[in-house]
């Protein structure tokens, strides 16, 4: 008897160990302490907290069932510029034209006010100066059903137009923000049916971002199609653009964020966080680039061993690309040749935005222009991804799993955690099954 209780001991020692480890030492959970307790000093007294990195960068964070998310804005010398958590989640983030620190982002929160019948969300846009802290609410709806998440993209098309992807309907539409009338609205049901997809009407398409191309076109993603699709406001959608389909996870898996780059800037081009597949991939068009006849070819992949759920990916002016990793609760640049020279912690960062070189990836040259080196590593084999079980493969559990631990918790944590619980048990069981009179745990070492 003696022997098993000093062998459980010895694991429940080693497991809690760990766990204790990885609370007190989780760079990203230091970095949420570090970031709040910086944004509440005077600007004079702020320290460079993160690399330095010219220009502003700002970066939109998740975070999980409201914990810890908060839009961050870091100055050219690694300090706190902005800081703000008052939404339970942060998502797209856009500079404005025509000034040097002002951007417009999408947040959602919980909403119970009179006009809303049961659990609800306000999903806003707001513009706010990163120096003087001003906020200016510009546009915000009440969605009556807590979906999750609403809106993560919205983008401006004029002084009072925005172009919103909306998640809760699994449309996009163009409304004016002094009116607040819809000009124009498109819905992943005219081209999709609803037996494809995630389940209807709970989480269908995800349609999780909008871009309005420089001639007229919109592209849009839809996540759990596994396809970036491009709509002509007046036909629909164009079906030989459409890059991907649904479960050829090849190509890409639930992917967010792509951006479009230009023939001027070596395009037609898509650079894409292929989320599922622990990657940052490109795809150039080939052939009939204008027409009819052309097609997607990849040109550029980029992930490391760290890689996992990237959410964003923005092509800068000088070749880099900057990389938000939301599970692996950082944000990073990489240059032309594959190397990171740049890498701040950061919880759940679903969009990152450097100021000055342009919105997200306009400003950038393609992967085939600026003669892109790839790097990736191996994952498993996309034939492993065929099976799934009420929508769930064994990439998206992992990924699912990992997004809800908290802060502090990696995937690895969450198994030792795991251990110690069925330790604890098991040793409970065994307790209770030797005990003809009580319950009674003794460890193996008496004090007397």
């Amino acid at each position: 008897m003696r022997r098993h209780r000093v062998i459980f001991a010895v694991v429940v020692v080693l497991c809690a160990s760990t766990l204790g480890y990885s609370y007190f030492s989780s760079p990203a959970d230091a970095a949420v302490t570090t970031y709040e307790r910086q944004a509440g000093l005077a600007g004079d007294q702020r320290a460079s907290v993160v690399p330095p990195r010219e220009n502003v960068t700002v970066v939109a964070g998740h975070g999980m069932k409201g914990e810890s998310a908060a839009l961050v804005a870091f100055g050219p010398e690694g300090e706190v510029l902005y800081h703000n958590d008052t939404f339970h989640g942060y998502f797209d983030v856009d500079p404005v034209k025509g000034t040097r620190t002002t951007v417009e982002y999408v947040a959602e929160r919980n909403y119970d006010g009179d006009d809303c019948n049961g659990k609800c969300t306000v999903s806003a846009v707001e513009r706010v100066n990163l120096t003087t802290g001003e906020i200016t609410r510009v546009y915000s709806r009440v969605i009556p059903a807590d979906r999750g998440a609403n809106w993560h993209d919205v983008d401006r098309l004029g002084e009072n137009r925005l172009l919103v992807g909306a998640i809760n309907t699994d449309e996009a539409y163009i409304v004016n923000t002094t009116t607040g009338m819809t000009t124009w609205e498109w819905s992943t049901k005219q081209a999709y049916p609803i037996s494809g997809g995630g389940p209807y009407p709970e989480d269908w398409a995800h349609l999780n971002d909008v871009e309005r191309l420089h001639d007229g076109r919109i592209m849009l993603s839809l996540r759990n199609q596994d396809s970036v699709v491009f709509v002509d406001k007046q036909t629909g959608v164009q079906e030989n653009w459409t890059l991907g389909s649904e479960n050829d996870y090849s190509v890409l898996y639930e992917q967010h964020n792509p951006d479009y780059i230009n023939e001027s800037n070596g395009g037609p081009a898509v650079i894409v966080a292929d989320s599922l597949n622990d990657r940052i991939v490109e795809y150039q068009r080939e052939g009939g680039a204008n027409g009819t006849d052309g097609r997607w070819v990849q040109s550029w992949v980029w992930s490391d061993e760290e890689m996992q759920w990237p959410r964003d990916a923005d092509r800068l002016p000088n070749g880099n690309t900057l990389i938000s990793d939301t599970n692996s609760h950082r944000v990073l640049e990489v240059n032309e040749s594959g190397e990171v020279v740049w890498s701040i912690d950061f919880y759940a960062p679903y969009e990152a935005e450097r100021l000055g070189t342009g919105d997200e990836s306009t400003g950038g040259p393609s992967a085939a222009k600026a003669d892109l080196q790839s790097r990736g590593v191996e994952r498993a084999d996309h034939s492993q991804e065929t099976t799934s079980v009420a929508g769930f493969t064994p990439r998206k559990v992992t990924n699912s799993i990992a997004f809800v631990l908290p802060l502090w918790m990696s995937f690895a944590d969450a198994l030792v955690a795991l251990v110690l619980v069925l330790t604890l048990l098991a040793w409970a069981v065994i307790e209770y099954r030797d005990s003809s009179v009580s319950v009674a745990f003794q460890w193996p070492i008496r004090l007397r």
